[in-house]
C-alpha cells in the first residue's frame, strides 16, 4: 500500500473521523464502522484533508477539469480546501461550486454558491464517503439542471466497499454503470483493514479480532 494511504488512514484515526463500534447509517445499515468528515475541523486538519484529496484527484482524474462540485453540506468545506490545496501542489486554478438545500431568490440567486457553471466546464465531484449512491442521485440532476457540463468523475475519501441501491454490485460501480462516469476513493475500506487489523497504532488494537469478525459479517450482507 502506498505511503500517502497509510498515513490518511491515520490521519482519519487522529482527526477522529473514522470510528469503530456501531452506528445506523443514512441508509439505514447497522454498521460496525463509521465515517464522518464532519469531524475535520481545525485549519490543519482542513489543509491536510484538502491536500490528500487534491493528490488523489490528480492522480485519478489529471489536470483537465475546470469545477470542484461539493454537494452541501459536507462537501463545501471539502470542495474549498481541496480547490485551495491543488493551487498550491499542482498550480491549477479550479473553481469551487456547492448547491444550497433551498434555491436562494435575493442577491446571489439561485441554487448554487460559488462558481457559476457553464455550458461545456468539466465537473469533479467530491464527498466525503459513497455508502449506497443514494447521495449522487441528488446531485446529478442538480449538475445537469444548471448547464451541459461534462463529469469527469466523483472522489471519496473511503470506499465502503458496499453494494449501491441495487444490491448487487458496489455503490461506486454502480454510479459508473448508471452514469457514466468514474467514481473513485482515497483509500478503501480493505486497505483500512489491512493497516489496522491486529496491529498497535498509538498503543491500541483498533481493529481486533472480535470487530474483525463483526466487519466480516457485515460485508456478508452488504459488501460488494
Amino acid at each position: 500500500m502506498e505511503q500517502y494511504k497509510q498515513e490518511f488512514i491515520e490521519f482519519m484515526v487522529d482527526s477522529k473521523v473514522l470510528k469503530f463500534g456501531e452506528f445506523i447509517l443514512k441508509s439505514g445499515r447497522k454498521s460496525p464502522f463509521f465515517m464522518n468528515a464532519g469531524a475535520y475541523v481545525t485549519g490543519t486538519q482542513l489543509k491536510r484533508l484538502g491536500e490528500y484529496y487534491a493528490r488523489a484527484i490528480h492522480d485519478n482524474y489529471g489536470d483537465e477539469f475546470d469545477v470542484l462540485f461539493g454537494p452541501a453540506y459536507k462537501g463545501i468545506p471539502l470542495s474549498v480546501a481541496t480547490t485551495i490545496a491543488y493551487s498550491e501542489l499542482y498550480g491549477r486554478e479550479i473553481r469551487y461550486c456547492s448547491n444550497r438545500k433551498e434555491v436562494k431568490d435575493h442577491g446571489d440567486v439561485g441554487i448554487l454558491l460559488g462558481s457559476k457553471i457553464k455550458d461545456g466546464d468539466r465537473v469533479v465531484i467530491i464527498e466525503d464517503v459513497t455508502t449506497s449512491g443514494k447521495s449522487i442521485e441528488e446531485t446529478f440532476p442538480i449538475l445537469k439542471g444548471q448547464a451541459d457540463v461534462e463529469i469527469k468523475g466523483l472522489m471519496v475519501s473511503l470506499n465502503r466497499m458496499e453494494k449501491g441501491l441495487g444490491g448487487k454490485v458496489s455503490a461506486l460501480q454502480e454510479i459508473r454503470e448508471k452514469y457514466g462516469f468514474e467514481a473513485r476513493a482515497i483509500v478503501t475500506m480493505g486497505e483500512v483493514i489491512e493497516h489496522l487489523y491486529n496491529r498497535p497504532y498509538r498503543g491500541e488494537i483498533l481493529i481486533d479480532d472480535a470487530l474483525k469478525a463483526a466487519i466480516d459479517v457485515y460485508y456478508a450482507e452488504y459488501g460488494a
